[in-house]
This record gives C-alpha cells, sequence and structure tokens, in this order.
C-alpha cells in the first residue's frame, strides 16, 4: 500500500502553521486529531467534471492493485464471505469463513448445515442469527435452482437470501470480473468528500461515479475508494495530511475548520481550568494569611 505524506496547505493556513499551533497550544497532539468536537460536514457541491477525474485518476495510481479484502477461492465462498462482511470488519470474516468452509464446503452442505451449528461458527461476525439464516438460505437456493453453481446476471443474485444491489455487484465485478460499481459504507463517504456525488443513497452515489468511470475501470473504481476510506479517508476525520488528493479535495478546508475549532475549544476549557485553579489557590493564601 503506498502511502503519503505532507499533503499542501491550504491558503488560509500558510504552511500550517496557523493550525500546527493552535493544536500545540490546545495540547492537540496528533493522535487526539481524529475526534473534532463536530461532525465533518459533506461538501455542498460537486466538484467540475475534470476535477472528478483528476481525483479519481490520482486514486487508481495510488492503489494500483486495489482487489478485494476478503479470502475467497470461488464465487460461492465470495458471495457468503460478502454476506458476513456486512457491518463487520473484513479481517474477522477471513478468520471465521476457513472454519466455516471446513466445515461446510459446498452449497449443498451449506444449505443443509443445522442452524445452530453455523450460528456458532458466525457469531462473532455480528448479528449472526440473521446472517446464519441469509447465508444457508441462499446456500440453499444456489444448489437447488442453479445446479450449485452461483449465477451471473444481477437479477437472479439479488434474489437470493441476504444479497442487495451492493453484495450483487460484489459478485458481479470481483468473481466474474464485471463491470459493476459496489456502494458501501467507505465508498459512499468518500463520494462524499471528494466531491463526486451529492447522493442521498447508495443508488444514487453508484449513478453519479458510474458516469465517471469508463466501464473497463468500474470493478476497481469501488476498491480504490474503499482502500482510500479505510487507509487514509477515515470516519470521523480523514488524514488529509497523508492524502494524495489533498490539494484538490473540497473536504480538506473543512477538515482543517474542524480541527482548529477543536482546537480553540480546547483551548478554552484549559483556559477556564486554569483561572479556576489559580482562584482557589489565591483564595487558600488569603485564608491562610
Amino acid at each position: 500500500m503506498r502511502r503519503f505524506e505532507g499533503g499542501a496547505p491550504h491558503s488560509w493556513f500558510p504552511g500550517g502553521t496557523l493550525l500546527t499551533s493552535c493544536l500545540k497550544t490546545a495540547g492537540v497532539e496528533r493522535s487526539e486529531r481524529s475526534a473534532p468536537a463536530e461532525k465533518i460536514p459533506f461538501p455542498k457541491k460537486k466538484v467540475p467534471r475534470e476535477v472528478a477525474l483528476r481525483e479519481l485518476a490520482i486514486l487508481e495510481d495510488a492503489y494500483p492493485r486495489a482487489v478485494t479484502a476478503l479470502d475467497y477461492d470461488s464465487p460461492f465462498t465470495l458471495i457468503i464471505a460478502v454476506i458476513l462482511s456486512a457491518q463487520c470488519t473484513d479481517a474477522r470474516v477471513n478468520m471465521t469463513t476457513p472454519h466455516l468452509f471446513a466445515a461446510y464446503p459446498t452449497p449443498e452442505a451449506l444449505g443443509s448445515a443445522p442452524l445452530e451449528d453455523v450460528e456458532r461458527i458466525v457469531k462473532s461476525c455480528g448479528f449472526f442469527r440473521m446472517k446464519a439464516k441469509n447465508i444457508t438460505a441462499a446456500a440453499r437456493a444456489i444448489g437447488e435452482q442453479y445446479g450449485g453453481e452461483v449465477p451471473q446476471d444481477r437479477e437472479a443474485l439479488e434474489a437470493l437470501p441476504g444479497v442487495g444491489r451492493k453484495t450483487a455487484s460484489v459478485v458481479m465485478s470481483v468473481a466474474f470480473e464485471e463491470a459493476a460499481f459496489a456502494v458501501d459504507t467507505h465508498v459512499f463517504r468518500v463520494s462524499h468528500r471528494l466531491g463526486l456525488s451529492l447522493g442521498k443513497t447508495p443508488r444514487a452515489v453508484e449513478d453519479d461515479v458510474v458516469k465517471l468511470v469508463p466501464p473497463e475501470k468500474l470493478r476497481f473504481a469501488h476498491h480504490w475508494l474503499i482502500l482510500h476510506g479505510r487507509e487514509i479517508c477515515k470516519a470521523p476525520t480523514p488524514l488529509c495530511d497523508r492524502c494524495p488528493v489533498n490539494e484538490i479535495c473540497p473536504s480538506a478546508p473543512l477538515v482543517d475548520r474542524a480541527l482548529l475549532a477543536k482546537a480553540r475549544t480546547k483551548t478554552r476549557t484549559a483556559l477556564a481550568g486554569y483561572k479556576k485553579k489559580s482562584a482557589k489557590k489565591a483564595a487558600s493564601k488569603k485564608k491562610k494569611s
């Protein structure tokens, strides 16, 4: 993974000195700068198309080997892993699926597995009862309706239990290398922060980004945005000083303002505490005299 250091400062913070000074004055260390007092708003306008294309080109260069973080060896193991990954980290799913597929390696086996045993295996993935129910039902449908082979078309995929548009898009793009673009929480957040979309729903964000990316690159674009969201453009606060898109990103000044507001708040709080402590100390000395 390529990392970037030293994003360019913005015009009202020449050299970053004012912001850095305020943060140091307030005692806000770098490790503490990821929790501003208020949620950072998304930009209110989309960036011009030429800027959006430049942002995506930078991300493509930054993440040239972007692939899914989920471990899988077939469309079947992938679709089950994606269902389990809802509200769960890929790392946790990767710790769970080896045990699951060792016990139930085929759609037919998982489809007929005792629900209680599947719940036990996937419990650490969260929402384990619903996920166990969905993956066993999906496996059963794959075995009974499609001869054990995961269908490739969107309509059939989305008809499977536990499979929505996002999961179907991941399977289509990763397992079958089709031009599909999945929108998860990372993609939704990063697309808004970069000004690629103002969409209120994942589908609206998908529609906006699809207009910017050539079909042959769509299955990779999903991973550019995911990796950027995980590594740099994090929630609640992105690491703008390490971001390769910093100079043209519309959210960078919003982040600066939020951090500065936090520094000012912490400074006022510290000053108030100092004054209170000094007054108490002075009163104590006066009483003794």
